[in-house]
């Protein structure tokens, strides 16, 4: 379970199933990796290995695995050192860490422990107690995952809330400035929603928000995006790596949805159907700006779209900038 991949609607429960968690071990023994290899195989764990500490910090960062058996003893970099680039690292930093090693002193454990491993074994391995250890603490991760990315949650619609959102577009701008990519926000807003609620009630239109939300989450590949609730009855996506006329094009099916959905809005004095305004904005992210300038963009993009008349799109994009209204059949 990995917070960079965030779970997008609240289960109910934990599942401490660990069976189908993914291990890497890391030792410059090739016959301690076969050993360890053995006895976890038969578990149904996902086991990544490397030899080296550069091996083991590309393929963590990569493949976020649940759990690091590390050895202590390796030439170049020591597990110690492969430990702390673990813990300084935010891709990184929650993945519990075991010291595997020859080491008995208890200094040593001392210091492994104060660096933020979990657990620290001694070898020669004792085989069940290994097997315990390393269950026990991916259950561990896994309810500790299940908290954090609950608080990442909102409460009424199960989908991303603010906070997760802020963290996710500082995290895509950085990856997208790193790789010169483009970036791009669309922000949603239900058109006349205090009259809806004044002529509804508020039990409707929470009912209203949530349907919303479901409708976005259909509409999201949510492998690379995220879609949140970013305020009130104000939604916004983050599309890492997607261009002006790709944003536009999936605005366009987010407001063709909305209108699919048939939600009446009696109160509205433009359509007896609820309907959306959107601001969408895109750029190429550079390490010169912050991502609170694409932000300004959709905002400005969406202020517009809703002074113009709302149930519309607004673009303020690079080389696109233009609205649209009719593209659906209505």
């Amino acid at each position: 379970m990995n917070l960079d991949t965030p779970e997008y609607r609240y289960s109910g429960h934990i599942n401490l199933d660990t069976s189908s968690a993914t291990l890497l071990i890391v030792d410059d023994l090739p016959l301690n990796i076969r050993l360890l290899t053995q006895v976890l195989r038969d578990v149904g764990y996902r086991l990544l290995f490397a030899t080296n500490g550069a091996d083991a910090l590309d393929i963590a960062r990569a493949e976020q695995p649940d759990l690091i058996l590390l050895d202590i003893n390796m030439p170049e970099m020591d597990g110690y050192e492969v430990c702390k680039r673990l813990k300084s690292r935010h891709s990184t930093r929650r993945i519990p860490i075991i010291f595997l090693t020859a080491r008995g002193e208890e200094e040593d454990e001392t210091y492994g422990l104060e660096l933020g491993a979990v657990d620290y074994i001694s070898k020669p391995l004792r085989i069940n107690s290994v097997k315990i250890r390393i269950k026990n603490h991916l259950e561990l991760k896994y309810q500790r995952d299940f908290l954090e990315n609950l608080s990442s949650l909102d409460g009424l619609t199960g989908i991303p809330n603010r906070r997760r959102f802020d963290e996710f577009i500082e995290h895509a701008w950085i990856n997208a400035a790193k790789h010169q990519q483009t970036l791009a926000v669309i922000m949603i807003d239900i058109d006349y929603f205090k009259q809806f609620n004044d002529y509804y009630g508020h039990i409707q239109g929470d009912d209203c928000l949530k349907e919303v939300a479901q409708m976005l989450t259909e509409q999201i590949d949510f492998q690379h995006n995220l879609v949140a609730r970013y305020g009130g009855e104000e939604f916004v996506c983050v599309l890492p790596n997607m261009d002006g006329y790709q944003t536009l094009a999936l605005a366009q099916k987010i407001r063709q949805a909305v209108h699919k959905q048939q939600i009446p809005h009696q109160a509205s004095p433009i359509s007896e159907l609820l309907t959306v305004s959107i601001g969408i904005a895109a750029t190429v992210a550079t390490e010169g700006l912050q991502p609170e300038y694409l932000l300004k963009q959709a905002d400005k993009a969406l202020y517009n779209a809703k002074s113009m008349g709302r149930n519309q799109i607004q673009c303020n994009m690079d080389n696109l900038n233009f609205s649209v209204r009719d593209c659906f059949d209505c």
